[in-house]
This record gives structure tokens, C-alpha cells and sequence, in this order.
């Protein structure tokens, strides 16, 4: 009998543990779709916005509309939703430690050479007695060709554009990026 009740307590312990890994590997599935659909939504009303007005048209959707796709995903789903980086434009942004330390550990493997197309990162953290399960995708500067972030986030912004970004955005770190590199990431917190 004892033989028993220690086999079906061994046996139980890996289900749990898979069980756990199998709720996370789904949380990180879900957060990676609200992550695509997000980025599908910024990017429609962004070229929409490009063709009915150029680039300085274009600013207002990422000024205005982002932040409001982003509460709109979170009331959706019960999630904290949005978007971050160590470069800020609009410092409402800005990066808690959990979230800075996951774009350094971005950047450094990029640096390394890991193409940014496909990070991620993700795992469930605790604070104040609370455990949350916590994602993040990261940001990559598409070419031109692909997408117009480089026209307001890259080396050579045209002179009404700096105008509009100096106006809405008077502390602006986020010029200078080069196809390719990390302009920041999505974030998600997903209480548990």
C-alpha cells in the first residue's frame, strides 16, 4: 500500500509541473496573438494615415491612436498592454526595472547576433505577493520599403516632421535608429 501511495505521489508531481509548463506555453501563445493583433491594428491605421497625409499625418496614430488600440486590447482581454523602450518618445512608456532589464537582455542578444524579427521573452514574476505572467516582443526597425517608422525614428527625419515630433513629443529620445535595430517592445502582464 505504501509502495502505491509513493508512486501515485511521483506521479502527480511531473503532471503538476506540466501542467504549469502547459498554462504558461498558452499564456505566451495568447499574449504572442494579442502582440500580432495589436501590431496588425498600429500598422493599418499607420499607412491609412501615410496615404491620407504623409508622415506628419501619420505621427498623430502612433501619438493618439496607439495608446488607445492598447487600452482597448487590455479592457478586451483583462491585461496590461503596451508598449516600452530605453529610447522613450512619450514618456507615459517608460519601462518598470522588470521591463528595462528584458530590453537590455534584447539588445544584448542582438549584439550577439539573434535577428530581433522573432524575440521574445517571457515568465511569471511576483510582487507584492501577486504573481503575474509577464511577455514581451520586441520591436525591430523595418526597412523603409516595408514600413515608414524609419521616417520619424531614423537618422535623417525631414524638417516638418522633427517640427511635429518636437511639438507633441518634447522630450523625444527615440531618433537616430538604423534598419534593423530594437525601437523597443510590446509588453503584456497577465494576472494570475
Amino acid at each position: 500500500m505504501k509502495k502505491i501511495m509513493a508512486i501515485a505521489l511521483l506521479c502527480t508531481i511531473p503532471f503538476g509541473a506540466s501542467v504549469a509548463s502547459d498554462d504558461i506555453k498558452a499564456r505566451a501563445g495568447q499574449s504572442k496573438a494579442v502582440v500580432k493583433q495589436f501590431m496588425g491594428q498600429l500598422v493599418g491605421e499607420l499607412k491609412a494615415a501615410m496615404k491620407d497625409g504623409g508622415p506628419v499625418n501619420a505621427i498623430q496614430v502612433c501619438n493618439v491612436r496607439a495608446p488607445a488600440i492598447a487600452k482597448q486590447i487590455s479592457d478586451k482581454q483583462g491585461w496590461d498592454v503596451g508598449r516600452t523602450s530605453l529610447k522613450l518618445r512619450n514618456t507615459a512608456n517608460a519601462p518598470d526595472a522588470w521591463e528595462a532589464g528584458v530590453l537590455k537582455k534584447f539588445e544584448e542578444r542582438r549584439a550577439a547576433g539573434e535577428s530581433p524579427k522573432n524575440m521574445a521573452h517571457f515568465e511569471v514574476v511576483e510582487a507584492n505577493g501577486k504573481k503575474s505572467f509577464r511577455f514581451m516582443k520586441a520591436m525591430a526597425m523595418p526597412p523603409l520599403k516595408k514600413m515608414p517608422c524609419l521616417m520619424c525614428h531614423g537618422e535623417n527625419i525631414d524638417a516638418s516632421i522633427t517640427a511635429k515630433l518636437d511639438e507633441l513629443y518634447p522630450n523625444d529620445q527615440a531618433r537616430g535608429y538604423k534598419q534593423g535595430q530594437i525601437r523597443g517592445a510590446f509588453t503584456i502582464t497577465q494576472p494570475m
